[in-house]
């Protein structure tokens, strides 16, 4: 976080939204954006949360059928990172997921006074 505007603790906080079955150019939409974040823009502190069940953008529910053993249920990527680095790495999502898949706001970090 070598940029100025970190200096104060302030982060990006993005936001990414996939689908489990969603699939990248060569392999899982899930793991080639994680890929990407990791190697490339080696963005700190990332998580991926899964729903147990969502809405798509048609109104859809989407959940597990444990009868037909199918799972695509909706997935969130999120991460932060300086704002010059998260920017960066949304620029690279471009032609993988959509633009209006992904959120992002800014956050200050908490910091622990000095005893």
């Amino acid at each position: 976080m070598a940029d100025e505007e970190a200096a104060d603790g302030e982060v990006l906080v993005v936001r990414i939204y996939l689908h489990e079955a969603e699939h990248g150019r060569r392999k899982s939409l899930m793991r080639e954006v994680l890929s990407l974040l990791g190697t490339q823009h080696r963005v700190g502190w990332l998580v991926v949360f899964r729903g147990i069940a969502g809405l798509d953008e048609s109104g859809e529910v989407d959940e597990t059928d444990i009868l037909r053993m199918v799972s695509d249920l909706p997935l969130a990527i999120e991460f932060f990172d300086s704002p010059a680095v998260a920017r960066a790495a949304i620029a690279s999502l471009a032609g993988l997921v959509p633009p209006s898949h992904i959120l992002c706001w800014r956050a200050t970090r908490a910091h622990t006074p000095n005893a």
